[in-house]
């Protein structure tokens, strides 16, 4: 489901990303974009965030999405997917070509606009070797492609039980709360250099 404010104000902000962003389990004004929307409104920017976040998706359902989700003009794109690349253990060379080619495909329609990666981390159980080569992909894909890297989506919510559904997997409302004010800083400087 896509959230979009009715506000039609002058930035247009698209979070594209899987359940995390999507706010699984919880009502869509939980979830970090739509916290975000308020925030912008709070500190008098003007903007319309649509939440594309889907549950399930991976970079390669974001790839096939993202000239759909960029079908209006976008001044900037959050991109937050691979965390079901990760638990599914797919190759992490794929990962980060899905990535590079929906920065590619944004800067392609829209050349100005700005560009948010978020990171993701996989837990130790998917083996040490993994893990790191997963976590690298982000940094690596954000340098090469010149874009805005937030380090870590979920830092000081993954793993945190009181910040997470009870599948442990799945931020409540606080840890949604927890993401936009990680997010916040970097989103606040994209908008205003847009």
């Amino acid at each position: 489901m896509i959230f979009t404010s009715t506000a039609g104000g002058e930035s247009r902000i698209v979070f594209l990303g899987d359940s995390l962003t999507a706010g699984y389990g919880l009502d869509p004004e939980q979830a970090y974009p739509a916290l975000l929307e308020s925030r912008l409104s709070d500190e008098g920017i003007e903007a319309t965030v649509v939440n594309a976040g889907v549950s399930g998706d991976t970079s390669a359902g974001g790839l096939r999405r993202v000239n759909w989700v960029l079908s209006q003009p976008t001044d900037v794109l959050l991109v937050a997917l691979g965390g079901n690349d990760g638990l599914r253990g797919q190759p992490t060379e794929a990962l980060a070509e899905n990535l590079t080619a929906i920065i590619e495909t944004a800067r392609s329609k829209y050349p100005d606009i700005q560009i948010l990666l978020a990171g993701m981390q996989m837990p130790a159980s998917m083996g040490k070797q993994y893990q790191q080569n997963f976590a690298a992909v982000y940094p690596t894909v954000a340098e090469e492609n010149g874009v805005t890297l937030i380090p870590f989506l979920l830092k000081d919510v993954a793993g945190a039980p009181a910040l997470n559904q009870s599948d442990q997997i799945h931020p409540n409302a606080k840890g949604q709360e927890i993401i936009a004010e990680t997010v916040w800083p970097y989103l606040q400087q994209a908008v205003r250099a847009e």
